[in-house]
């Protein structure tokens, strides 16, 4: 009980910040009047949220009140706050996340493309919600294929481990567990596009393209944890050992970074000269 006090404490101190971060002009108000107090008032708000002053009032007063996915999704236009913040209000006023309805990103700033460079022989790469590799370093265009000239769809990574033999080769022995582990890892970010065209397509294509895809899909695994160490069999530098590592951007929710780092002074040795023969190509 006392838990859920303190999160519309939260809920209402959020929600009063952002009010005041906006001016009526930014939401295409009329200025009016001069304001005693910065930002728009509660009934510009409710009004751009499509709810009544009492219910938005209500929330700013702190009161345990049960609200909508529909009405913080109104709420989040209506204040103009960006993924991470409409995360955060969905965490405070529903205690899950909010339903993805908006296109998955597709490209990087040129600071995290810039992260990546810098990771020399270290294969880093980007994917989105939907596991398409959307940025990627030197090293991983040259351990995981040439990413430049693979269609959007090539670009998937379950998709290339499901429907490709390079992928097969590259993982050897290991490419079952890895296999199994991207598929849940796509099922645990299909809880929240469930009905979405694209993903319902893409995992019909799936069912068509893979055996194995149709064997394990039924079997509803969900995980969303690293992979750890990665053995990876390159048709040119031979057997590579990684340690693997995810995050996710901090400027966009729907980014994960991963950086796979050779784990031994071979790995480390082999990398250096595979990319030493090749000159530096990026998206």
């Amino acid at each position: 009980m006392q838990e859920e006090r303190e999160k519309a404490r939260q809920l209402a101190e959020f929600l009063r910040t952002r009010r005041a971060a906006l001016t009526p002009e930014q939401v295409g108000l009329p200025s009016g009047e001069r304001r005693r107090t910065p930002g728009l008032r509660r009934a510009e708000v409710a009004m751009l949220a499509g709810i009544s002053v009492d219910w938005y009032t209500w929330l700013e007063q702190g009161r345990e009140i049960q609200v909508s996915t529909q009405v913080l999704d109104s709420l989040s236009r209506a204040l103009r706050l960006n993924d991470i913040e409409r995360k955060h209000l969905f965490l405070l006023a529903a205690g899950h996340l909010p339903p993805n309805q908006y296109s998955p990103q597709q490209n990087v700033s040129r600071l995290l493309q810039e992260f990546l460079d810098r990771q020399g022989e270290s294969p880093a790469f980007v994917v989105n919600s939907r596991w398409d590799v959307i940025a990627w370093n030197q090293a991983a265009r040259l351990v995981y294929g040439d990413y430049e000239a693979m269609s959007a769809r090539e670009r998937n990574s379950l998709w290339r481990l499901f429907t490709t033999n390079q992928a097969k080769q590259l993982l050897a022995d290991g490419w079952e567990t890895n296999a199994k582990l991207r598929l849940a890892q796509f099922r645990t970010n299909y809880a929240n596009h469930v009905g979405d065209p694209w993903w319902e397509q893409f995992i019909e294509d799936l069912h068509q393209q893979s055996e194995k895809f149709r064997e394990w899909w039924p079997l509803h695994h969900v995980i969303d944890v690293p992979e750890g160490e990665k053995r990876l069999y390159h048709p040119l530098a031979g057997s590579l050992r990684f340690g693997h590592l995810s995050f996710q951007a901090l400027d966009s929710v729907d980014l994960q970074v991963t950086v796979n780092i050779p784990l031994d002074p071979s790995t480390t040795d082999k990398m250096k000269k595979l990319c030493s023969k090749s000159p530096s190509s990026q998206a």
